[in-house]
């Protein structure tokens, strides 16, 4: 009996684990979110838009990076998973976060350029493809904790 709740023990403080991880990189990229938006505040939007254009704009942006990572549009994922709470970027894994977060940076940078939408689309697939490689070959189970206890 010891050893079964031991057992359950330790996984409930690993899964606590993992959600904290998980939350601080979902943390990190709503900041690199800032980061996205005030580049597309800066370079994208001219001051004689509508409030929807803008709207639009920021959407557009967004969606831009939900095709590369997630191969499809924040609504292309609610109409696939209308029984799911939150959003796409919520429901996805520690790995694609930090993608996310570096590509939202990457993205602002791209956008300071002055790269075409088709352009910075084909610079973040690569980019993403080559950290979700690099990071799927890493053994993350025996790499310490960034998160304290």
């Amino acid at each position: 009996m010891y050893i079964i709740k031991d057992y359950k023990r330790l996984k409930a403080e690993e899964n606590s684990r993992l959600s904290l991880n998980w939350n601080l990189n979902r943390e990190l990229s709503k900041l690199n979110y800032r980061i996205h938006t005030d580049a597309i505040k800066t370079n994208l939007i001219p001051p004689e838009l509508t409030e929807s254009q803008i709207s639009y704009t920021y959407a557009s942006e967004a969606d831009l990076l939900n095709v590369v990572l997630f191969g499809k549009t924040a609504k292309q994922w609610r109409d696939e998973n209308s029984n799911e709470t939150g959003n796409i970027r919520d429901q996805a894994t520690i790995h694609q976060l930090l993608v996310l977060s570096n590509m939202e940076s990457y993205n602002a940078i791209l956008i300071q350029q002055g790269k075409s939408q088709a352009e910075r689309m084909k610079l973040l697939h690569e980019l993403a493809v080559q950290q979700m490689k690099t990071i799927s070959s890493l053994d993350l189970v025996h790499l310490p904790c960034v998160v304290s206890e």
